[in-house]
């Protein structure tokens, strides 16, 4: 008995001598004693920028892919609202005022470039744009340079883009990328620097961020749309939305308690959740895992471009290193091990790390990001606080920070512009045979599967939609075009494949000058499913877009 004593009083002390380092103890190596990493600490955010970079890198690296396929198109040289007629009337209207007033309005690189290639200029921005967010996300790693670059470039392309770029997720790009910037080194290029932790004050901001998205969105739906008060608009949300997805037709055909327990869900997610971002860690965390989830719903039940994928990511800042370790490997000098050592460091105390110029410059600009923040953040909450509230507007061209909102009212029917073409050499003939002209992902043809694009996005298929609602639904809409054949093939290509457009046959038409003839009119349903009929053709005359002096594409009347 006395043998057995001896090691159990032993193993007593040893417990007792590994509760916790003395008063003269050195800290915790975050190892345990064969040298094998353990769990990371709680409070530091070195993995967290890692995941935010690549998350936003992603976001950028869509926006500049559709840049790249579509700007041409719409506002290239012989696009639908040309970019260098856009920047000739801001230079009209500022005329006289000095050359800073029209830099300030629509602030651009494009106003340095060469205007005679305009083609060019908007490929080579979103080239540039996909080459350094391709880099980011691929690496993980980036500096202040780099993640300015990207927010330059798309903020020049978004300042001539028109009715194109007006849509809400344009300035919450911006914004998001605005605050990317601050969260790398200089010029550094690691994904882990070590004389640069992740700035509370960035953290902080994009925390900011994603409470102002999510309680803006509540909130314009609960002084908007009474369907929202009584839980009656997902009833109609998922057949009368932009885009509907392939799931939103199964969707909209659940009971009508899953639709009241879907809204009653949304205001609990967007007026009570985020508050949880300053009721501590535990509470913070809940809150990303659970907008991060609504925002996968959203991503599978509606086209809504990147705006969902965008909002995921200042979610991500809820996250410190000990929750989203589980995403890296955990083997020898991997990036969990070397986040161990620089846990390690800074539990040794700040005076063990070096101090030079940079670090103290760095705590200006932490501080004077904030400051800025704290100032342009004042409007916007004075328009969340309004009865008058107005969503998804900026407040100033660079769009640091902006005010958001999605479906405050909801449609409860779907009208749906139909374009439809025909090869006839005289189309008034009553012999003439019009087709429909499909678009890529614009509802259609009602025996069409509704198609999943999301992150990507046709812009020229959403801007339809608005256009359904400037058109008297009880009329059609009657608009003669004759662009010549090589611009109708240009065009075209934001909207269908060549063998999908009946509006493009493969060979010019015959006929004086090889001028094609397209109309529009006006087709209602309530759903992308259901049957509708076309309404029959009118005199009446309702442009899509401005016309452009000479230029071919412009509606004119019969």
């Amino acid at each position: 008995m006395a043998a057995m004593a001896a090691p159990e009083g032993s193993l007593r002390r040893r417990k007792a001598g590994g509760s916790g380092p003395g008063p003269g103890s050195p800290p915790a190596s975050g190892r345990d004693d064969a040298g094998c990493p353990t769990r990371l600490r709680t409070g530091t955010f070195w993995l967290t920028r890692i995941v935010l970079l690549r998350a936003l890198a992603f976001v950028y690296s869509v926006a500049f892919l559709v840049a790249l396929q579509q700007n041409k198109q719409l506002i290239g040289d012989q696009g639908l609202l040309p970019c260098r007629a856009y920047l000739k009337s801001v230079q009209q209207y500022f005329r006289g005022q000095g050359a800073w007033d029209a830099w300030s309005y629509a602030p651009t690189i494009i106003w340095l470039l060469d205007w005679s290639n305009m083609d060019f200029n908007l490929d080579l921005l979103a080239l540039l744009g996909m080459g350094i967010s391709s880099f980011v996300l691929i690496t993980g790693c980036a500096n202040m340079i780099l993640m300015a670059a990207l927010w330059g470039l798309y903020l020049s392309l978004v300042n001539v883009g028109q009715v194109w770029y007006s849509f809400g997720w344009e300035s919450q790009l911006l914004e998001t990328g605005f605050l990317g910037i601050f969260l790398c080194p200089w010029w550094t290029l690691s994904r882990l620097p070590r004389h640069t932790p992740t700035p509370w004050t960035v953290l902080w901001a994009f925390r900011w961020l994603i409470f102002r998205i999510m309680l803006g969105a509540g909130l314009i739906k609960i002084r908007g749309d009474q369907c929202w008060r009584d839980l009656t608009c997902l009833d109609f949300h998922y057949e009368t939305q932009p885009v509907p997805s392939p799931l939103a037709y199964f969707l909209h055909r659940t009971p009508w308690w899953v639709h009241r327990f879907e809204a009653l869900s949304n205001h609990f997610l967007e007026l009570l959740v985020p508050f949880f971002l300053f009721l501590g860690r535990r509470m913070c965390i809940l809150h990303g895992v659970l907008q991060i989830l609504f925002q996968v719903v959203l991503i599978l039940s509606g086209n809504l471009s990147f705006l969902n994928w965008l909002t995921i990511v200042p979610s991500l800042s809820c996250f410190d290193d000990a929750s989203l370790g589980f995403l890296f490997p955990s083997g020898p000098a991997g990036l969990k091990d070397r986040a161990l050592k620089l846990q390690d460091e800074e539990a040794q105390g700040a005076q063990s790390r070096p101090r030079h110029v940079g670090c103290a410059v760095r705590r200006v600009v932490n501080l004077s990001l904030g400051i800025l923040l704290a100032w342009l953040s004042v409007p916007v909450v004075l328009n969340l606080l309004s009865a008058k509230q107005v969503m998804n507007t900026t407040f100033g061209s660079l769009r640091i920070v902006n005010s958001y909102g999605a479906f405050g009212s909801i449609t409860k029917e779907r009208t749906e512009v139909i374009l439809q073409g025909t090869t006839s050499p005289n189309a008034s003939a009553p012999d003439a045979v019009w087709e429909d002209y499909e678009f890529k992902c614009k509802p259609g043809d009602p025996w069409r599967r509704p198609c999943l694009i999301t992150p990507y996005h046709y812009r020229l298929d959403w801007l339809m939609w608005f256009a359904a609602f400037q058109v008297d639904p009880s009329r059609a809409l009657a608009v003669q075009v004759q662009p010549s054949w090589g611009q109708a093939r240009r065009r075209g290509q934001v909207v269908g494949a060549q063998e999908a457009r009946p509006l493009l046959p493969r060979s010019p038409p015959r006929g004086p000058g090889g001028l094609l003839q397209g109309a529009g009119l006006t087709s209602l349903g309530k759903a992308t499913i259901k049957a509708h009929r076309q309404a029959l053709l009118c005199d009446s005359l309702v442009p899509i877009a401005p016309s452009q002096e000479g230029d071919p594409w412009s509606p004119t009347g019969q």
